[in-house]
């Protein structure tokens, strides 16, 4: 079907949709090409566009909802200051670079200017011109919300827990830091202005007895038709109508794309071209670091000195309210957590890109129309938020980059911990050259896989220390090794599988510990594998949660804590590896008063008390997709929402289904989008969790969804001229 584009557009531009509604842009050159997606964008996705531009500016009271609830969110934006310094991003871009960004936002307004969603019409918002600065901005919010903000919120919940008075020793078993290198005094004297756990919840102090993405390449000596294959499911939050990602196919000359991006930014995100293909995962790079501020008088310390900070005011306008004038205080450490007149020590943080932008534009308009896995892994290395690529060009050849500005740190200097900011010597020392990254290039093994798990081993710096477990991992490179003629069919099984190594040793303690009980006997029988109709899935679930708390709860963080932890955060989503190491261990410090056998079989005695033995695994793992402006507060026969729908796998598993709350909502970890594709073909098979729309009545607002859940694979073909 081809879209009528209204107004003036460059010469030779056509767009059709294909099938499940993807837009194929057809262009003369590249920026034809990326002025059609930017139409596009417009046209399918201007609501999320706008939704994205609003809140990274901190102006949802002023354009939106002017509740308490978004005053918080514009405060916490404008404490970001995402909107800072974008010019200077824009001049450093190139003149083909800056005529590309240019065309893209030409696209979008050409739509926009004719037709604005239905929702900004409601809510009286006139949108003002998408501007380049816009895209850079966006930038640097997918590379934070959620990914590297993660790594800042468990540095708090350790400076937490010690200001909670709990043992060093136990602190040291959990988090990436030695004992000695924990300055209690120093840490208990912070102010904290946001927690993560609530005061109201009593911390148990120590008491004399004690106490989520998958991606993978491989060669083609491991497939059926010899050629390199790419395999990637980014797992981002399902539970939203639209998707995060859009699919688009384009063409240009003699040259093709293919993939996905995120409305708001353009060229291939993930996907591939004619030679080459790309998939991206999160590295858990520690990229975030704070600094210990001595305040007094609205000054701070440095060395010998007392100097001022630079004062940033903004306004926050309000539709229902008068204006408010937030003040936020900043030096060359990142923005201050806490006000400087009333003395005492508080933090200021830094994440490392967020002044980037312009880097990451051009990283993803080289990678479009990189020709080899070398070009990819040189083009996307200068990409500068953090993520894990991998590679397969039609060559045969495949390799690994992590990306990421990851700030350069004084000798012996632990980035999770917040450091003196009054000595220079731990300021940071620039940043690292992509080639001291972790990254690989066609590995003897024949595949390489990364799944947020620990790749510090493949480059000569260390750039995460809390990663996530290696279960998903293992069981990757477990079923790539069991065969070598690998196709679409067994990348596709392995993307849907469901085991969990994680509960398999888990399991191989509880089983010879406990006594025969009914809850025994279930996991006994049960395959590890957390598919739609388990019953033995959700009361594993039952008696790892119980585990957690008779371990960590009665042993020194409290129960409550632990419940809050788990249910109102993503801290045991992310970072559940070393609580595991703990629990599994048996020489772990924190079995002191009872032996790790004794706390498996009591963990499990806990669980089965009061248990529902009928329900399964889809009866409980479950989430509404609801549609991002309304939030789901409309009734159900307006059709905003979908669902709810049931989620395979866990935390532990390839296709992961993780559901918790975050920020007072509740969220998911699960495939938002997957795609397979065989180097020797012009295909992309892909699907998505959504659909191609975020109009309420196109039928390709969620038509997608049933097929996601299934795991069916629609196909994308690239096109070249006769």
């Amino acid at each position: 079907m081809k879209i009528r584009i209204k107004g003036n557009y460059p010469q030779g531009l056509e767009i059709t949709r294909g099938e499940r509604g993807v837009p194929h842009v057809k262009a003369k050159d590249m920026a034809g090409v990326i002025w059609g997606m930017g139409y596009c964008h417009a046209m399918d996705r201007g609501l999320q566009m706008l939704v994205m531009r609003i809140l990274g500016q901190g102006r949802g009271c002023e354009c939106l909802d002017d509740s308490d609830e978004m005053l918080e969110v514009d405060r916490f934006f404008r404490r970001l200051n995402w909107g800072g310094r974008l010019k200077e991003q824009w001049n450093l871009l190139n003149a083909e670079e800056q005529g590309l960004l240019s065309a893209y936002c030409d696209g979008v307004n050409a739509y926009l200017s004719r037709k604005r969603p239905l929702e900004c019409r409601l809510v009286g918002y006139k949108p003002e011109p998408w501007i380049p600065e816009d895209t850079l901005m966006i930038c640097r919010m997918v590379g934070y919300l959620t990914l590297a903000q993660s790594q800042g919120e468990v540095e708090r919940l350790f400076i937490e827990m010690v200001q909670a008075g709990v043992d060093s020793d136990l602190l040291a078993s959990l988090f990436p830091v030695e004992a000695e290198e924990i300055d209690r005094d120093l840490l208990s004297k912070i102010k904290l202005e946001e927690r993560l756990v609530p005061e109201t919840l009593k911390w148990l102090s120590p008491v004399p007895r004690a106490m989520a993405s998958n991606n993978w390449v491989i060669s083609g000596a491991k497939t059926a038709t010899g050629n390199a294959m790419l395999c990637n499911d980014p797992h981002l939050e399902v539970n939203r109508l639209p998707n995060v990602w859009y699919e688009t196919t384009c063409q240009w000359g003699n040259q093709y794309g293919m993939g996905a991006n995120m409305p708001g930014l353009p060229g291939i995100v993930i996907g591939r071209n004619h030679n080459l293909s790309w998939g991206a995962t999160y590295p858990f790079m520690d990229n975030i670091d704070s600094w210990i501020e001595e305040c007094k008088e609205g000054k701070y310390k440095r060395e010998d000195e007392w100097l001022d900070f630079t004062v940033r005011k903004e306004v926050v306008k309000r539709k229902k309210h008068d204006p408010l004038e937030l003040t936020f205080y900043e030096n060359h450490h990142g923005v201050l957590e806490g006000d400087p007149n009333q003395e005492g020590f508080y933090l200021t943080t830094c994440w490392g890109p967020s002044l980037s932008g312009a880097n990451s534009v051009r990283a993803i308009f080289k990678v479009t129309r990189s020709a080899t896995v070398e070009q990819g892994m040189e083009a996307l290395g200068k990409l500068e938020v953090a993520f894990n690529f991998v590679f397969a060009d039609n060559k045969g050849n495949i390799g690994y980059q992590m990306t990421g500005l990851y700030p350069l740190r004084k000798d012996g200097v632990n980035g999770f911990l917040p450091m003196p900011g009054w000595d220079p010597e731990y300021d940071w020392k620039g940043f690292a050259d992509p080639k001291d990254l972790p990254r690989e290039y066609n590995p003897e093994c024949g595949y390489i896989v990364t799944a947020n798990q620990d790749q510090n081993h493949q480059g000569v710096l260390d750039p995460a220390n809390m990663p996530m477990g290696d279960y998903r991992a293992r069981r990757i490179s477990q079923l790539l090794e069991e065969r070598g003629n690998h196709d679409f069919h067994s990348t596709r099984a392995i993307q849907m599988d469901t085991y969990s190594i994680q509960a398999r040793e888990f399991l191989d303690i509880l089983l010879p510990a406990a006594p025969d009980s009914r809850g025994k006997s279930v996991l006994e029988s049960w395959d590890c594998k957390y598919d739609f109709d388990s019953q033995a899935a959700p009361f594993f679930e039952a008696f790892y949660s119980e585990l957690r708390k008779k371990v960590f709860g009665e042993a020194g963080i409290g129960v409550d804590i632990m419940v809050h932890l788990e249910q109102e955060t993503g801290v045991f989503i992310d970072f559940y590896q070393n609580f595991d190491r703990m629990m599994t261990d048996e020489n772990s410090p924190w079995y002191k008063d009872f032996t790790r056998e004794q706390a498996f079989a009591a963990a499990l005695a806990k669980a089965e008390e009061g248990y529902d033995w009928n329900k399964t695994w889809k009866d409980v793992n479950k989430a509404m997709l609801t549609n991002i402006f309304f939030g789901g507060k409309t009734p159900a026969y307006l059709g905003f929402d979908y669902g709810p729908i049931p989620l395979r796998g866990g935390r532990a598993t390839p296709h992961q289904g993780q559901i918790y709350n975050s920020g007072g909502r509740q969220t998911t970890f699960s495939p938002s989008f997957r795609m397979i594709t065989d180097m020797g073909e012009k295909v992309l098979y892909t699907c998505i969790a959504g659909g191609t729309s975020d109009r309420r009545l196109s039928k390709y607002y969620k038509d997608g969804v049933e097929d996601w859940l299934e795991g069916k694979f629609k196909k994308l073909e690239g096109q070249l001229p006769e």
